[in-house]
């Protein structure tokens, strides 16, 4: 059975035979199902067959990361890419994607029975299909909890377990109006006539918040821990470099990063950002909102 979907525009399919178990676990993606399936961005097919490691591989990135943080390692191979996946580096990978050269096709291979670990091979390799897809048009994968106030979207971002959360639930108990539209992994996408849209998106983190949403973006800020709470709006280059480290995507690549810096010169060149020093309370959701909300 394959399923299309359709996030911040951008049609993609998956895979799997109707008999699998899995279906009834991936609700999350129901609000996105669309019965469009022209102009796919991409495919990924759930193989029952066994991985077997290709030889020769070059591997092209294979990050440090802290303990508890999800492992992405990629691989090149003569013609396709191996994306290794774990949930923490402590774990071994049991899923494996194998992508062709353009990233518009893979084939996902699981060692595990384990409906947890499956799913997580699945949303892995659907959100790096999807950044690496989208990059090269106007759209951004970021990092970030967003909420909605006004009929305008606003994004915090921050390091993982640095806030991002916490000053979007801020915002829902003390700022009138607001509502979470993602909290972990939302889309942005610069349309054909400049406007900034933001959508919610079938990732969220440990939230389960899957909303089919979309708002103009208000303003990008940067939480920042602080004993006193302050806002202060960022210079063009400190917002480029604050976005870039917030974008999903394959960097090394070169039409991959033209698009990710030609989407980023537009958002920054229309869209407010800033960093807020904060402290985890009420005043600092009341001096960011009166700030970015005008």
């Amino acid at each position: 059975m394959t399923r299309y979907f359709k996030v911040a525009g951008h049609v993609f399919s998956f895979s799997m035979t109707d008999s699998c178990s899995l279906w009834p676990r991936l609700t999350q993606y129901d609000p996105f199902v669309t019965e469009e399936h022209d102009g796919v961005l991409f495919s990924v097919t759930l193989t029952g067959e066994p991985f077997e490691r290709p030889s020769l591989l070059e591997t092209v990135y294979d990050p440090e990361t802290e303990p508890g943080e999800t492992l992405v390692r990629l691989s090149r191979g003569a013609g396709f890419w191996l994306f290794d996946m774990s949930p923490d580096r402590e774990i071994p990978c049991r899923s494996h994607l194998v992508a062709s050269e353009d990233f518009s096709t893979g084939t996902l291979y699981l060692d595990t029975r384990r409906v947890s670990d499956a799913i997580f091979g699945i949303n892995n390799s659907l959100m790096l299909l999807f950044a690496f897809r989208s990059a090269p048009l106007g759209t951004l994968e970021m990092h970030a909890s967003m909420v909605s106030n006004g009929g305008k979207a606003y994004l915090f971002l921050a390091r993982s377990g640095t806030g991002k959360s916490t000053h979007s639930q801020l915002w829902l108990d003390h700022v009138p109006g607001s509502e979470l539209m993602n909290d972990d992994n939302p889309v942005v996408r610069v349309l054909d006539d400049g406007t900034v849209m933001a959508f919610g998106s079938p990732w969220s983190g440990k939230t389960p918040c899957y909303r089919n949403v979309q708002a103009p973006a208000g303003a990008f800020v940067r939480i920042r821990r602080c004993p006193e709470n302050r806002i202060t709006p960022l210079s063009i280059l400190e917002a480029y470099a604050l976005l870039y480290s917030s974008s999903s995507g394959f960097k090394a690549d070169r039409t991959i990063a033209d698009g990710l810096h030609a989407t980023l010169e537009k958002i920054v060149t229309t869209t407010p950002c800033y960093v807020l020093d904060c402290r985890p309370d009420e005043e600092a959701a009341r001096v960011c909102s009166s700030e970015v909300l005008g």
